[in-house]
């Protein structure tokens, strides 16, 4: 390494070869024993007790289950790395050996499948091995380490939740806020830009008023299935005619609901869709065509109703700082060589990351690291089938640990000492 802030980078890893097989243990326990979103007590329970450990003044239960691990080091920037730790109510299929069987109730009292198909044990894992390694090494720098394992992300209430608990009160303003993601991408890959780095989303419900009657006799009813049908079709007319060549959204009806037998005509229908944008105006075009196109086919139909339109969740835009940014992609050059740092567009998945550093009004820069095979994803490229790949929330994802594991704790403690200096 040619810099001191590289030197120093080394210095922190130059315990990572040994910590390693413990992550993998860690990791192994925590995708072996996932908790849906604003549950995470045990995996909370884990990541307070490896902070005690290391050294932090350690916070319990900030927005329900979320952690908070505070290292006072001297003099110096402070830096919040964050890990989110909830899992998804999906059926594993991978395969592996630690494989979760686990199941759990879910808001409505229904038994449903958990698993870590999105990555968030990789996170979990991630973020105990770096504050680990940076504790070791604290005679190597200078500043406050703020280590946040943030609950419900799945859902889009974690961050808010920490927030809402008095998180920006009981804790000092971080002057730099970093996290990342495993993604699909070669292992041992880093990927990142400046600017919009994951999209906003909001998801809605939509309930349509009708009047049920008789399958034998649909003049007596004003058909909500049809009035569904209608809006259906409508609502994807507007990323393909209202929204720019140039721009980008995302209009995604995930349930059609209505009705319970062929011969009866329903009073109502239910709708939920998702939507993805990247530009505060375009998001507010569509969700304004949303409510237009509802209501239009609604009226046509007859409803004696207005529709209902629910928002359920609501992810805001996640920025990257353009200056942060440039540091963090600076210091991840000089420490994995440019061949392993490229730069991606904007991912149409979203996180609830961006809230803190948004309404804390510190910079912030998150990322994604690789969690494939290398040599499987190089073969699906080269065949043209990258989208063949078990993707995060599918039920076949799965990161390959190793270098996974090891380029994830590279990273958080490469991109700290980018501001921690000696």
């Amino acid at each position: 390494m040619s810099t001191d802030d590289g030197i120093c980078s080394d210095l922190t890893l130059q315990n990572l070869d040994g910590l390693l097989p413990d992550l993998e243990v860690l990791y192994k326990d925590v995708h072996s024993h996932p908790e849906l979103s604003m549950l995470e007590t045990r995996t909370a329970g884990l990541a307070a007790d490896r902070l005690r450990a290391a050294g932090y003044e350690v916070t319990t239960g900030v927005g329900k289950t979320g952690v908070v691990g505070i290292l006072r080091n001297g003099d110096g920037p402070t830096v919040m790395l964050r890990a989110d730790m909830d899992a998804l109510p999906i059926q594993e299929a991978t395969g592996l050996p630690y494989q979760s069987t686990a199941t759990a109730a879910n808001r409505e009292g229904e038994t449903v499948p958990v698993s870590h198909m999105c990555g968030h044990d990789m996170h979990v894992t991630w973020l105990a091995g770096a504050a680990r390694l940076l504790a070791e090494a604290r005679s190597t720098w200078h500043g406050t380490l703020m280590a946040v394992f943030q609950p419900g992300e799945e859902t889009a209430e974690g961050a808010q939740a920490m927030i809402d608990d008095g998180l920006f009160k009981r804790f000092s303003k971080p002057d730099v806020i970093l996290g990342q993601h495993v993604m699909v991408g070669p292992s041992g890959t880093v990927a990142g830009r400046h600017g919009a780095i994951t999209s906003a989303a909001d998801s809605l419900q939509i309930r349509l008023f009708g009047r049920g009657a008789h399958g034998s006799m649909p003049q007596a009813s004003i058909d909500p299935v049809i009035m569904a049908a209608s809006t259906v079709m409508r609502l994807q007319t507007i990323v393909s005619r209202e929204v720019a060549a140039a721009e980008a959204a995302v209009v995604t009806i995930g349930a059609l609901q209505a009705g319970t037998k062929e011969n009866v005509i329903p009073d109502e229908a239910i709708i939920k869709l998702n939507v993805r944008t990247f530009d505060a105006g375009v998001r507010t075009r569509v969700l304004a065509a949303i409510e237009r196109i509802v209501n239009a086919e609604a009226e046509a139909s007859g409803a004696p109703r207005k529709p209902e339109i629910t928002t359920l969740d609501h992810y805001p835009l996640n920025v990257n700082d353009r200056e942060a940014s440039k540091r963090v992609v600076d210091a991840f050059r000089r420490h994995f060589g440019s061949e392993r740092v490229r730069e991606t567009g904007p991912a149409p998945a979203s996180e609830d990351f961006g809230s803190f550093g948004t309404e804390w009004h510190s910079p912030s820069v998150f990322w994604f690291v690789g969690g494939t095979d290398p040599e499987v994803y190089a073969k699906a490229r080269a065949a043209n089938r990258l989208n063949e790949l078990p993707v995060n929330h599918s039920p076949k994802f799965a990161p390959v640990l190793h270098p996974t594991l090891r380029t994830g704790v590279e990273t958080l403690v490469v991109a700290t000492r980018a501001w921690l200096a000696a």
